[in-house]
């Protein structure tokens, strides 16, 4: 989406549209399933339980942290992972939300 047109489109809409994106792709799906499942920072692990190399997880955990899903601190020459709390509880209620608005009436759809 250009830059000209974010501006018709509130915060929260920009905000669920990039979460949205971030988990759009099922090895980020995985990825976080991996991090839920061990419930720690993971550090070269996600490459030996995942069908990927290591640049294109690499590239997946890029996309995430930047969607502000996971977190990552670099400790010697790797970087460990591990879901971002504060910023996991936001997304799900912003999905929440946007789920929530919809209400199955009788006669509400085609």
């Amino acid at each position: 989406m250009g830059k000209t047109k974010t501006g018709v489109f509130t915060d929260t809409h920009i905000e669920l549209a990039q979460l949205t994106k971030a988990l759009g792709h099922p090895a980020r799906i995985a990825i976080l399933e991996l991090l839920i499942e061990k419930n720690a920072c993971i550090c070269g692990d996600l490459v030996e339980e995942l069908p990927l190399s290591q640049s294109t997880v690499s590239q997946h955990l890029k996309a995430l942290k930047e969607a502000g899903l996971v977190q990552g601190e670099i400790e010697g020459p790797r970087t460990c992972y591990c879901i971002d709390p504060e910023n996991w509880r936001k997304a799900e209620l912003l999905l929440q939300a946007f789920f929530g608005k919809w209400k199955k009436t009788e006669g509400n759809c085609c």
